[in-house]
């Protein structure tokens, strides 16, 4: 294999590093004589107590170290590349994809399609496992790569092509089998098409993956979201309230089952099935461990457990009049209006919910992350906010302030003439923003 080098950009002070006198623009080689492939092979030749590092100096002259440390301490350098490779594309043309369902004309990043098993390692991302050689499978398993997060979505392997638009996706129960094997874990999800992957389908999916427990250490289903841009794009119907009501049937007789022969629910529906199915959620206990709350599966019950420990803990006293708007999605709307209803019993509080219809994807998209700038502005526009209007950070890019449609959090304010605060989806952090204090959330 040819060998790479990896460009330095920092040392972090103190390390190995900085005793070694490396700098910006040196590069590194090897480690034990082996090519650096990326992030993981870094991470894991890196853990040796005993490792001899060739650098290639900005002069150009090698600096060849044999080191001595912990098998836990690093060596403080941070590379050009996060991943010290490109990024793995997206091979699949999913027929529910929801990046080819964005308008057209925003910016690039919106319009990336990774699937990447190191960052699924290393982020959680999804992954479908379409994109790997026999050889990175077994490089996954060699260096113990886990757990993986995985878009399954179906087990048949005809339909599974068919939904993934990707020849080589009928293979996914092999290769989860490998890793279950290897005692490999992976966190799995299915996103539902109505009439395509649920009823029967996902009865077999859910037997399918099942199998394979303990090394699949949960599933979520999720529907399929929709916006208005599906011109030329497959024909999708959204769920509605008793196709769901039909999903929870069969994912509830599923946790039955698997609680009974191993004490876990195994498999876990979306928040938005309960509330497209007008059913109460389950209670929080149920959740365990919640470990598929990126997925939706337990966010709200979650937000609520914070909450009301916020209550008992967060003095309950304002000197003076506030009045605070809190913007959501539509389908979140009933359950914080029921936390907005409990702060208003705070004396010199006023607290008003505006759930936000979503014109911009459209009116079946109901998720409160997917809410745009130019949505809140057009439907708050002529409203009484108060002292400040707060919405989920998750309405903003990570570590931006702009919205999905490029309106920043600067042009909301202007437009609507209130200060606007990012608060992390969090019921501790929501409550202590709204009494003015500081979270440690």
């Amino acid at each position: 294999m040819k060998r790479k080098a990896h460009e330095i950009v920092q040392i972090i002070p103190g390390s190995i590093g900085e005793e070694l006198d490396l700098a910006p623009g040196d590069k590194l080689l090897s480690i034990n004589d082996q090519t650096v492939r990326d992030i993981i092979d870094y991470e894991a030749l890196c853990s040796d107590e005993n490792i001899r590092v060739l650098i290639e100096k900005k002069d150009g002259t090698l600096w060849d170290f044999e080191i001595e440390k912990a098998p836990e301490e690093g060596l403080g350098l941070v590379f050009k590349h996060d991943l010290m490779d490109v990024e793995r594309h997206c091979a699949n043309h999913c027929i529910f994809c929801f990046i080819d369902q964005l308008p057209k004309g925003r910016r690039s990043s919106l319009y990336y399609k990774d699937d990447d098993w190191r960052l699924s390692f290393i982020m959680g991302n999804y992954i479908t496992l379409t994109n790997l050689s026999d050889e990175e499978i077994q490089r996954i398993i060699d260096r113990r790569v886990s757990p993986l997060y995985v878009s399954v979505h179906t087990t048949n392997p005809s339909l599974r092509v068919k939904m993934l638009g990707n020849k080589r996706a009928g293979n996914i129960l092999d290769i989860l089998k490998r890793f279950a094997d290897a005692g490999l874990t992976c966190h799995c999800q299915i996103v539902l098409c109505r009439g395509m992957n649920d009823g029967e389908e996902l009865d077999r999916t859910l037997k399918d993956l099942w199998s394979l427990y303990p090394s699949i250490k949960s599933t979520a289903v999720v529907p399929v979201g929709l916006t208005k841009h599906r011109a030329g794009l497959y024909p999708l119907i959204p769920y509605d309230k008793e196709s769901a009501e039909r999903v929870l049937h069969l994912v509830e007789a599923w946790q039955k089952k698997c609680l009974a022969k191993a004490g876990t629910a195994f498999v876990f529906a979306a928040d938005e099935f309960y509330i497209l199915g007008e059913k109460e959620l389950p209670p929080y206990k149920t959740y365990e461990d919640f470990p598929q709350i990126e997925n939706g599966v337990g966010l709200l019950v979650k937000f609520e457990k914070e909450f009301d420990e916020a209550w008992e803990e967060i003095p309950r006293v304002l000197k003076s009049k506030r009045r605070v708007s809190v913007v959501t999605g539509y389908s979140a709307g009933p359950f914080m209006r029921k936390i907005a209803k409990r702060l208003n019993e705070i004396p010199n509080l006023t607290v008003e919910v505006f759930p936000v219809v979503n014109h911009f994807f459209g009116p079946t998209v109901t998720l409160a992350g997917l809410v745009t700038g130019r949505d809140i502005i057009e439907q708050l526009r002529d409203k009484e906010l108060g002292d400040l209007l707060l919405l989920p950070s998750s309405m903003l890019k990570a570590g931006e302030s702009v919205f999905l449609d490029d309106v920043s959090l600067e042009e909301v304010e202007k437009e609507l003439q209130v200060k606007v605060c990012p608060v992390k989806v969090n019921g501790r952090n929501l409550f202590a923003t709204i009494m003015g204090i500081e979270s440690d959330e």
